[in-house]
């Protein structure tokens, strides 16, 4: 029989203590989405609302039900495109070895270093020519270029790792490379198209750069820019700030809960050789 040791015990309560910290913040969110204005000021600040309110959830369904649903169309649509774009070049990268194959995923991770508002920048003006500016394929197009190349690593890492053979039998069948990755690579390949769509869709769900730079002036904007409405210079709707904060965090939580397995297969897919 084994027993705890003291440290042990020690280290299950800095754990604890540190996961109170983090999540401190979301605790405090819920907290003043439901206290009412006037007791935004108190000293000391009430840690739980003893005069709740639903003002702010009242305010997310008169006023921000349209930019959620533009959230959800742009997000579907950079899921789609990342996926479409990346598993093929995972594919070609990770079983057919094109010349300077290396060269290229190196650039992937540099464009990764990219900071946002350079891109926005070099976007907004491509955008402006082509007429396309304050429109959703356009959003949708630069979300995706942020999700693209994370997506073709960690296709040409989980692709790396499908045997050699399973392809060769799908060739000895009569298939195709095209029918090979449809059929063969894709369908084995489940962990890591989650792990991929998962990460586009919250990347393109909590964007502002690209929203404010290249969706701001439209009539279809995200719920990123619906909450930054909320915020004047004179005026700050924190009761309606952090409620549609809360309900903006629901659908990410919920596919993060759901997709926890196969983003923890996804990613660490390729790490290890057998």
């Amino acid at each position: 029989m084994t027993t705890s040791t003291p440290r042990a015990w020690w280290k299950t309560g800095v754990g604890l203590v540190l996961t109170g910290l983090m999540l401190f913040p979301v605790y405090w969110m819920i907290n003043v989405s439901f206290t009412r204005d006037r007791d935004m000021r108190a000293s000391p600040p009430h840690l739980i609302p003893t005069n709740g309110t639903l003002d702010g959830y009242r305010a997310v369904l008169d006023q921000q039900l349209p930019y959620l649903g533009t959230s959800f169309l742009v997000g579907l649509g950079t899921v789609v495109l990342t996926v479409a774009l990346a598993a093929p070049a995972g594919y070609a990268l990770a079983k057919l070895r094109p010349p300077g194959g290396p060269a290229l995923s190196f650039v992937l991770l540099i464009a990764q270093m990219i900071p946002g508002i350079i891109m926005a920048m070099g976007f907004y003006a491509i955008y402006l020519t082509l007429g396309i500016l304050n429109t959703l394929p356009g959003l949708i197009l630069a979300d995706t270029t942020l999700a693209v190349p994370f997506g073709v690593l960690i296709f040409t890492a989980f692709m790396s790792g499908i045997p050699d053979e399973l392809l060769q039998a799908a060739v000895a069948d009569g298939a195709g490379r095209l029918r090979t990755f449809w059929s063969v690579v894709l369908p084995v390949s489940r962990n890591s198209i989650v792990t991929v769509s998962l990460f586009a869709f919250l990347w393109s769900w909590s964007d502002f750069i690209f929203a404010s730079t290249l969706a701001g002036g439209g009539d279809h904007q995200p719920i990123t820019l619906g909450i930054y409405h909320y915020i004047g210079n004179n005026n700050q709707q924190w009761n309606a700030i952090m409620a549609t904060a809360v309900v903006a965090s629901i659908p990410a939580a919920a596919l993060l809960i759901l997709a926890q397995r196969y983003v923890s297969m996804g990613v660490t897919a390729g790490a290890v050789k057998d």
